[in-house]
Parts: C-alpha cells; sequence; structure tokens
C-alpha cells in the first residue's frame, strides 16, 4: 500500500463521496491539499496508528497533553493515506473567555445559589481544575452573534474543584457548575473555535452535586451525571455536604441531600444559552455516565461506587425521562477466571414519575421515615445485612416505603430486594448499535468484586476492564412480567483487549500496571462510523492516563493521547457528524494530582512543567483532538 501523510480536507471528501464508512473529522485550518484521486476512490476502513507512552527522555511530553497518534484511511483500489493527529484545547480553567455580552467570564468558575460568585481564601473567584462531562451538538436555525460560520454548542460540565489556594481539599464542597460554549465551526476545515461561554443558571434545581461523566441524547440534549450521592443518613454530621451547603446557600444546614444524586438534563437554546431540570426517578445512585438506546426510552447505567449495581431505566414514552420503571440488574456468575462473565436478569425496583418523587424530597421526607440502617449487627432477624460503600448495613423498610426506598435509597433498596449491588466503580457505559453490544467500564476489578461478599467472585485485575453487554428483547422481570425493550442486557463479559494486566512489581516509570493495555478505563464512547470505541483512563497505576481506540472488527487497541501526569482523561465525547465533519471531544483534570508511589520517579521533574502548564496545578484543559479527514 501507498503510505503518504496528506491533510486534505474538503477536496478528499469530493473523491470519497458516497462512502458507506464515515462523516469523519476534527480538523485543523488551513490544512487543504491540492491531491487528486480518481473519481471512483472509496474508503474501505480505518484504523488509528497508536503512539508511544511517553518516557521521562522527553518530559515535556509528559507534562502536557501529547498526540503522537494518526488515522489511516484505507481505500478500495489498496492504497491509503494517513493523517497526523493533534489537540486543540478551547481554554485552560481560569482563562478569561467571551460571554457574548462583550465582556468576560472567568472559565470553570462557581457560583452560588443566587449566582454571584463564589470567593476563594485568596479573594479571588474559585474555579474548576476538573472538566468532566461534555457534549457537542448542533441545533436548526441556531444564531449566536460573532460566529462567521456554521454554530456549533458544546455543553462542558466541572465535577468539583481539588483545593484551595491555601493547598485544603475541596472536594465536593462546592456546587459544581455547567457551561454552554458556542463555537464557530469553519466549513472549509471543520475547526472549532470558542465564541461565547455562558453559565447555565442551575439555582431552580438547588445546584448541581459532582458532575462527572454525560452523553448526548438521541434527541439532542446534555445528559449529566450527579455521582457519590450524598448519605442522608449522615448528612447532616457530614463536613463535606455541609460545607457544599454553605458554599451554595451560605447556611451548612439549608441543602437536602435527597435534591442530589439525580440526574440532570440540559436543553441548549439556539442563542447559546440553555435550562438545566432534574429527572428524580431514574433512581438515586452514583450516575457516571448513562447510554439512551435507540429506542430513545431504556437506559443503562452503571454506578461508579463501591458496591454498585447495574441498573436499567425504560421511559414510558420516547424522548422523556420523566416517568417509566427502574431495574437493578442480578449477576449469575459464567466464569471467575480474571474479572469474569455473567447473565444478566433484572428485578424491578419500582415505577414513578419524577414528579412523585420530587413532591416526596419538597415534602421534607427523612431517610428514617423510609427505614432503618444499623452499622453493626442489631442481632434482630427483622434487618437485613447488606454491603453499602465497601462496608456493612443492617437495614429494615418502614411498611409501605417501597416506593420512597427505590427512588431515594436506591443503593439500599436494590441490595435489600436480592440485587447484584457488587460491582467497584462501574463508570461509563455506551452502545455498539449496529451489533446490538453495550460496554461498561470497570475502573477496578476488586474490593467486592474479589472478596467473596456478594453474587461476583472473579480475580481482578485492578487495572480494570470494559465489559461488553449483550443486548435483547422479548426478557422478564423477576416476576415473571415482560419488560417494555428491545435492548435489555442479559450477559456482560470482557473482550480479551480490553482487560487491564497489573504488574508484579512497578516498572521503571512507576506504572504498577502495563503501560501498553488500558488500566482503570473511565469515560467510554462508542464511533458507529469509524466501529471504534474510544476509552479514556482515569488511573492510579499509569502515571500518565491515556485515550484508546479500540477497533471492534479488527480488535486493534490504539493509544490515542496522553493527558499530563497526575491528570484523568474526561469529557470523551465521539460524534460522528456535525455539518460533515466528525469529532473526539476530550478534557482533562487535576494535573499534577501526584500519588506515591505511583509518581515517585516523575514529580520531582514534571512537578514544575505541570505548574507552568496548568496555572500552578489550579487549571485544566477542555478541547478536542484534531486532524481527522472529512471522509464524507
Amino acid at each position: 500500500m501507498n503510505h503518504s501523510v496528506d491533510s486534505s480536507r474538503r477536496n478528499l471528501l469530493k473523491f470519497i463521496a458516497g462512502t458507506p464508512l464515515l462523516p469523519l473529522a476534527g480538523g485543523l485550518a488551513g490544512m487543504v491539499s491540492s491531491s487528486v484521486f480518481a473519481a471512483d476512490l472509496k474508503a474501505s476502513s480505518v484504523r488509528f496508528v497508536p503512539m508511544a507512552a511517553p518516557t521521562l527522555s522527553n518530559p515535556a511530553e509528559m507534562a502536557t497533553t501529547t498526540v503522537k497518534s494518526s488515522m489511516v484511511v484505507n481505500y478500495t483500489d489498496g492504497s491509503s493515506k494517513t493523517f497526523k493527529l493533534g489537540y486543540k484545547p478551547f481554554f485552560v480553567t481560569g482563562d478569561m473567555v467571551a460571554d457574548g455580552k462583550g465582556g468576560q467570564v472567568l472559565a470553570g468558575g462557581y457560583y452560588d445559589i443566587n449566582n454571584q460568585p463564589i470567593m476563594n481564601s485568596n479573594g479571588k473567584q474559585f474555579f474548576s481544575d476538573c472538566p468532566d462531562g461534555s457534549s457537542l451538538l448542533s441545533l436548526k436555525d441556531a444564531k449566536v452573534d460573532g460566529v462567521k460560520g456554521n454554530p456549533v454548542f458544546a455543553v462542558v460540565q466541572f465535577e468539583y474543584t481539588s483545593r484551595d489556594a491555601e493547598g485544603a481539599d475541596m472536594y465536593g464542597k462546592l456546587p459544581s457548575p455547567i457551561a454552554i460554549l458556542s463555537l464557530d465551526q469553519n466549513p472549509e476545515t471543520g475547526e472549532l473555535s470558542l465564541v461565547k461561554y455562558h453559565n447555565v443558571d442551575t439555582s431552580g434545581v438547588h445546584g448541581l452535586w459532582i458532575t462527572c461523566g454525560a452523553s448526548l441524547s438521541p434527541w439532542n440534549t446534555h445528559l449529566s451525571s450527579e455521582e457519590y450521592e450524598p448519605d442522608a443518613f449522615k448528612a447532616a454530621s457530614d463536613e463535606q455536604f455541609q460545607s457544599y451547603s454553605k458554599h451554595l446557600y451560605g447556611d451548612a444546614s439549608k441543602a437536602n441531600p435527597y435534591h442530589y444524586g439525580h440526574l440532570p438534563e440540559v436543553t441548549v437554546n439556539p442563542d447559546g444559552t440553555g435550562t438545566v431540570k432534574k429527572h428524580y426517578g431514574i433512581g438515586r445512585i452514583s450516575h457516571e455516565l448513562v447510554q439512551v438506546m435507540p429506542d430513545e426510552r431504556t437506559v443503562l447505567m452503571g454506578d461508579d461506587a463501591t458496591n454498585g449495581g447495574l441498573f436499567m431505566y425504560v421511559a414510558d414514552k420516547a424522548r422523556d425521562l420523566s416517568s417509566g420503571n427502574l431495574y437493578v440488574g442480578k449477576w449469575t456468575q459464567t466464569s471467575g477466571k480474571g474479572p469474569g462473565a455473567g447473565d444478566i436478569s433484572w428485578i424491578k425496583l419500582g415505577h414513578a414519575t419524577s414528579d412523585e418523587i420530587k413532591a416526596l424530597v419538597d415534602g421534607g421526607i427523612k431517610p428514617t421515615d423510609i427505614m432503618e440502617v444499623a452499622y453493626k449487627d442489631p442481632n434482630d432477624a427483622s434487618f437485613t445485612k447488606i454491603g453499602f460503600g465497601g462496608k456493612p448495613n443492617w437495614v429494615k423498610l418502614k411498611p409501605g416505603m417501597e416506593k420512597a426506598a427505590a427512588f431515594l435509597e436506591t443503593h439500599r433498596y436494590a441490595a435489600l430486594v436480592g440485587g447484584t449491588l457488587g460491582f467497584t466503580k462501574m463508570e461509563g457505559t455506551t452502545v455498539n448499535i449496529a451489533d446490538k453490544r453495550a460496554y461498561s467500564a470497570m475502573s477496578y476489578v476488586y474490593k467486592t468484586m474479589t472478596d467473596g461478599s456478594n453474587d461476583i467472585h472473579v480475580e481482578g485485575p485492578k487495572a480494570g476492564a470494559v465489559y461488553e453487554h449483550i443486548l435483547q428483547g422479548g426478557q422478564k422481570d423477576s416476576e415473571g412480567n415482560a419488560i417494555d425493550s428491545d435492548w435489555v442486557s442479559t450477559h456482560m463479559e470482557p473482550p480479551a483487549a480490553l482487560v487491564g494486566e497489573d504488574l508484579a512489581k512497578a516498572d521503571a516509570l512507576g506504572n504498577s500496571a502495563h503501560a501498553d493495555k488500558i488500566a482503570n478505563p473511565d469515560n467510554l464512547k462508542f464511533s458507529e462510523k469509524l466501529r471504534t470505541l474510544f476509552i479514556g483512563e482515569d488511573s492510579g497505576n499509569h502515571v500518565n492516563n491515556f485515550l484508546w481506540a479500540y477497533n471492534v472488527d479488527t480488535k486493534e487497541l490504539s493509544r490515542i493521547l496522553s493527558c499530563p501526569a497526575g491528570a484523568e482523561s474526561t469529557g470523551l465525547h465521539a460524534v460522528d457528524e456535525i455539518n460533515g465533519w466528525t469529532y473526539i471531544m476530550s478534557n482533562l483534570q487535576h494535573p499534577g494530582d501526584w500519588e506515591s508511589p505511583l509518581h515517585d520517579v516523575v514529580k520531582d521533574t514534571l512537578d514544575p512543567l505541570v505548574r507552568a502548564n496548568y496555572k500552578d496545578r489550579f487549571g485544566a484543559a477542555v478541547g478536542y483532538v484534531t486532524g481527522m479527514p472529512e471522509l464524507g
């Protein structure tokens, strides 16, 4: 084959129009080739050429986002072309960016319930070093001042900030901001440029709590998350939640824990503003990154917790998450080797509308109205022992409180009724529609998955795995009632290439998991056009976290991006087509978050470089992968 590097954009499209493969882009401006190809030339496949992991021989590459990968397009005449990839940040948090009103706003800045800036101990406004879930979308009749090409919108949420100006831990102590970016898409190159940054007003939903992963719904809204829901039984004495309430309301006791742990949905307006609502009927769990199936009713949900579960929601109506049935999965193990495998059946937890559950919360329901919880064995047969957050609880449901328990104490109730609450940090979930498969990232396969305390009893690895779900219709719940969905998970098992490998001894750089395999997968997104599963890491076992591409046909796993050391790969969103272009969105968070012994070898060398790149470790990047060609 003829492998040549070329950065063609529009010219390439002219000669491969009609290919069944992909409208793919993400492009860099000004990179148009005059190459001419045969008019019948068509793309037959694509693959990603991996990059090596950066090393201390070039510390600058370890201290920033580094992309040295490429994408190969193979054509039906046997030729191929290689396109070098890159990375473009829209901003680093803490930058001042245009607000669309002639002024500027602090990127990643925090606001209280009155939309007033929340101030740090140094007298300046807090901003996040942890941008996370993002969505990229376009709207009919969109119009934003300052956009010269095509208006495109990105929704970006900020999970938390790591520390205050004095270095004190701030995890979960501030209300999470969420922003809409108005972007100018160059029609000729696909390049995206930031024009306007708009903070979404979250006061109407009582603020947002630890917004982590996100997905784009089939109806073009941003499905957010509220991770590690506050434990309502302990909120009154929980310093973290009290600090959250203090920063949000100015009152440490005002926030109600039952207002958090739900699924927020953001709707973008054509002018680049937007609104948010919370769905109270989808389960109060550690929402990470949910996936709505093609029926636009079925939602498959991981649960980023120890003693987590696999959950499913089936809405009553398409494109409407305000009412439906909630289920928890039951794992029947078919293999215990490595990360194992299991068949999945489903227990119905209940049916509810968002409004009726919200009415319970607004009406002042207390956790002790729903159930009794003991943290030591009460030696009372009316209590049931369950696992909760890696520790035993003994619970007893109050009479008639099944619905309240199902939707407000979902973890405890799901365990009580026999669901498998033994997964450890099940993070992003995504769907492969053509093959009717879904994928869930199990960041760590350990603790409650390996200790024999529940239905799951597998071997590991601590480096985690990505499980593939077989999706089918015609399923019934544990009571024999039909589940009204054709997209129900019936089996979970990881492909061999998507299993991490623990090292018996750390390598020379400090990695405790094999550097050329995934470790602790987190974000997941599947591209139908590329036949590729993208995987972002949040690893305490890799010195640098990576973004990977896994071709489901060839089974090839390719490293395509390296985050700065100590940072997590976040904000992953693979978009098949916007005005003919395809994008891979990619953020990072908490660069230079040094862990010992993982970073002991590199810290002294990299710390000053990371500090110089990311505002003394207080900033982090929001951006996208560049350089991919348009393939019509």
